[in-house]
Order: structure tokens, then sequence, then C-alpha cells
């Protein structure tokens, strides 16, 4: 039979600490009512003192090879994406590899922001479909609570850390991935951005006291845009497929904000119970949250043998994606 390429098997990992909304009560002007209402968020988890996105990572792979039965020294490339990566040099994705001895493995950081998770299995999906590897690891990991101003209301109740991680390897048709869709506007890319600590705009006691290492959002753009896209990623991925709508068992978004889905499940004229949502107890843990909520999933008997399944990305860039998958992991 034809092979492509498909996820064998998912890891994760979430730190011990939760902030809850009434943690959050506590240090900016909010309820949790209101904070449930408007994102539908009750809590998220935060990375310890001295635990880092590549130690997420990196523990997120350790249980996706364990699962998969794959030595460590048979991995062929780490894809890690990430908002918040250890340091601009070197690659998270080097740094996971040292920590989990892939001695015969290359290893490259995918930057899309919240669309990451998409985008990257894309691209290990075409590695794997010219022969060019066999197995290959995907990481979404962040310690994003390491770039919020837990000061701003607008961005400190949403986001959350964690990581979750997908083993791709060849797999028989009728299973594996069967479409993507990437798309991007870098015209309105200032309207999700850490503004400094790049070389555009270098650290220096300036940008410190001005919180520009901090994340910054213009929400109600990016809600608008969201909304807007998820349906067109959809639709665009299901043609490339040539799948109906209907045909899909469950829609796998990115877990940004309850509103956001819900909008535009009704623009589909999906229903609710067709999109799988997490964001409730991890909030929104940007490119982590689709493989922790395909992992969720698979443990909540929402996702079988032989479904299809998409995949929905969106973020930072403008970044958008998706992926059409004929789900074959056990």
């Amino acid at each position: 039979m034809s092979q492509q390429a498909g996820i064998t098997a998912i890891g994760s990992y979430l730190p011990a600490a939760k902030i809850t909304n009434a943690d959050l009560e506590k240090t900016v002007q909010t309820t949790d009512s209101w904070i449930t209402r408007r994102t539908g968020i009750n809590e998220r988890r935060r990375a310890g003192a001295g635990e880092n996105c590549s130690d997420m990572a990196a523990a997120a792979c350790s249980k996706a090879l364990e699962k998969a039965g794959l030595d460590p020294r048979e991995v062929d490339l780490i894809i890690c994406t990430s908002l918040s990566p250890d340091k601009i040099c070197p690659s998270t994705a080097s740094l996971i590899q040292g920590k989990l001895g892939l001695i015969n493995s290359a290893a490259f950081d995918l930057s899309a922001a919240c669309a990451g998770f998409p985008f990257a299995l894309a691209t290990g999906a075409a590695f794997i479909n010219s022969n060019i590897y066999k197995n290959i690891l995907v990481v979404g990991a962040e310690a994003i609570s390491r770039l919020i101003d837990w000061t701003d209301r607008n961005t400190c109740i949403l986001f959350g850390d964690g990581a979750g991680a997908a083993v791709l390897q060849p797999v028989e048709a009728p299973y594996g991935i069967l479409a993507n869709y990437l798309a991007n506007d870098g015209t309105k890319s200032g309207l999700i951005q850490v503004p400094a600590g790049g070389s555009a705009m270098p650290a220096s006691f300036q940008t410190v006291e001005q919180n520009e290492h901090f994340l910054k959002m213009q929400g109600k753009e990016v809600f608008r845009f969201a909304v807007r896209v998820i349906p067109l990623a959809i639709n665009n991925v299901l043609a490339k497929a040539d799948v109906g709508l209907e045909e899909v068992a469950l829609f796998i978004p990115h877990q940004a904000n309850i509103r956001i889905i819900e909008a535009a499940a009704k623009k589909l004229g999906v229903p609710m119970d067709k999109f799988f949502t997490n964001l409730e107890y991890l909030g929104n843990t940007s490119t982590a949250s689709v493989p922790l909520a395909l992992e969720a999933a698979t443990q909540e008997n929402r996702l079988n043998k032989g479904d299809l399944v998409v995949i929905i990305g969106f973020g930072g860039g403008l970044s958008w994606g998706a992926n059409v998958i004929r789900w074959g992991a056990g």
C-alpha cells in the first residue's frame, strides 16, 4: 500500500503550578466571572522556577517516543515551534536534542507563533513524503508566562505554559496527513508582538523600563482576525483534501478563547460539540495548545482510529494554518 506522513504517537507535559482566576483577582482589576464569560478560561499552568521551555519540550518528546516505541537514536529530525524559546541562539530544538541524546537527528526551530504546530506538521510531513526522513519529532512548547506582564489584564488572564509533541512517521494509506493549508499576512504583524529583544530593538535600560520585552496584543483586532480565518483555513484545507465538512469527526482549534471558537463554529454552521476544547483548564498555551488538545481528545475517546480530524492554528505573523488528518494512532 502507498504511504504518507502520519502521527503515530503524542506526548505532553504540563507544569504543576496553577494560576486560577481567583488568583488573578488579587493582582489585577478583574473577576473570575468576567474572565470566564469573556474567555472560557478558569485556570492556567505556570512553569516553575528553573523550568524552561526546552525542559517541558524534552519531557513531552520523551513521552511521545516511549509511546511510539522509538529509540532516541532513530530520530532523524526535531522541529520545535515556540513563541517563548529559551534563547535566540541556540535553537530550542538543539537544546532538546542535547537533553534527550538524539544523537542522529537534525534540529531546528520554526517560528509561527500560535499557528506554529500546523506549520511544523506540514513541514515534517514534507520531509517524510519526499523520503528524506522517516522518524520526526514535532513539538510545540511554551514558557510564555515569562513573557507576560502580570499587571496587564489584556494578556495575563489568557496565557499558560506547557508542551505537546508528536512523532511523525510513514503510515499506510488511508491514514495520515491528507492536506495542509498555510497562510500569513505580514501587513498586520504588529497586532501580536514582543517588541524588544531582537536586533531591531536590542535590550536596553529603556526597553526594560517600558516593558517592551513583554507580549503585546491588540485583542479586538485579533478576535476579528481569528473568527475570519478559522472558517477560511478549514474550508481551504478540506478542499485540498477533497473532503466535505460533514465528514469531519472532530475539529481541534488553537485554544485561544472560547468566544472565538464559538463564533467561528457558527459561521461554519458546525455544532460546537464537534470542536474540542480544553482551554478551561489550560488557558492559551500558544503553539502547545493543539498537540495538548490532540492528546486530551484521544484520552477522552473523542478521537479514534479512522476518524477525520482537522487541526487549526492562528496567531502572530499574522499566521494561520490547518491540517486534515485521517487518524491512525492507537
